[in-house]
């Protein structure tokens, strides 16, 4: 009997370290940059200017839109870099590069129109945006600090300082009501979205640059430079992380959180895990290059972005 129990562990095991195939790929018309699941839409930004919007359920780019070129430094024309988009009802947010001193172009589109809300002239170094609702835009500046900007009086509601490190990234709660900011020195702040404080910060499991994070439900995840995936509970206020084999770039949680994608070998591959206990459920194998983000659909279908124009769509319950 004891024998038999060992051999179905074998084999389970075995079967759980299979790597698993994507089920199809997208593809964009330039490297992706950023993209985020709006419904039934996947939203890409692409280095080539482009905002592309893909409707998943019927497999078809439904929408594209195309930002005006941009001169750089020389007087060359080239395509804007597209560094973040979103949606919200039914207009989208692009952030972009503006091919001047580094600072950056913020526009909405809505009704066939794209409204430009900051310029070169605003002097403003943003990596990251996304809508908090229909009024407000939350962005990470460079610097490492946090703006809620008022789309209609086109002013800031507060800027927040998270540190001196160099910003990373952010991601939302479910409710948008507070953020989790990542930066290149390993620690974690988490702040709330409309009143522009800080309400703790999460160290200690990351020592060096957090390329990405994620917040679901009380679940708090960073992707370190130093091969390590973190893994916070803000209810118990506890930390641990999964050890990488390599960088690990990116990082995302399911709807309930009791999912976690963490990009960490050479071959970027995207091991999948129980946060609470750490249980590899799967190995996700196919990716191209190296990985930007990920994004749960539902508890067992994921995309995935990497530096190169391919998305790939997983199921990993197959």
């Amino acid at each position: 009997m004891k024998k038999i129990v060992i051999l179905l562990i074998l084999i389970l095991s075995v079967s759980q370290s299979k790597p698993i195939s994507p089920i199809y790929e997208i593809e964009a018309n330039g490297t992706v940059s950023d993209m985020v699941l709006y419904k039934d839409e996947l939203i890409i930004g692409t280095d080539r200017g482009v905002l592309q919007v893909y409707n998943h359920i019927e497999n078809r780019f439904i929408k594209t839109i195309t930002l005006p070129k941009i001169v750089d430094f020389i007087g060359d024309k080239l395509s804007a870099k597209i560094y973040s988009v979103d949606k919200i009802d039914s207009t989208y947010l692009i952030l972009s590069n503006s091919g001047k001193s580094g600072y950056t172009n913020l526009s909405i589109y809505e009704n066939n129109q794209t409204k430009q809300l900051i310029s070169p002239k605003d002097k403003m170094i943003a990596m990251k945006a996304r809508f908090i609702d229909s009024k407000y835009i939350l962005l990470g500046l460079l610097g490492n600090e946090a703006i809620l900007y008022d789309i209609e009086s086109k002013k800031k509601i507060y800027q927040l300082s998270l540190g001196q490190s160099k910003f990373s990234d952010f991601a939302l709660n479910e409710d948008r009501t507070q953020a989790i900011f990542a930066c290149e020195s390993g620690v974690l702040t988490l702040i709330d979205t409309k009143r522009g404080r800080i309400i703790r910060e999460l160290k200690g499991q990351n020592v060096d640059n957090v390329y990405s994070v994620d917040i679901k439900k009380d679940i708090v995840v960073g992707a370190g430079q130093d091969r390590r995936g973190s893994i916070y509970s803000l209810s118990n206020d506890s930390g641990s992380y999964i050890e990488g084999s390599f960088l690990v770039y990116a990082t995302a949680l399911s709807p309930s959180a009791n999912i976690v994608a963490f990009a960490m070998d050479e071959q970027n591959s995207i091991y999948i895990y129980k946060p609470q206990t750490k249980e590899q459920i799967a190995i996700l194998s196919g990716q191209k290059s190296r990985l930007s983000s990920i994004i749960f659909q539902d508890e067992q279908t994921l995309f995935s972005s990497s530096d190169d124009d391919t998305i790939m769509v997983w199921n990993i319950k197959q």
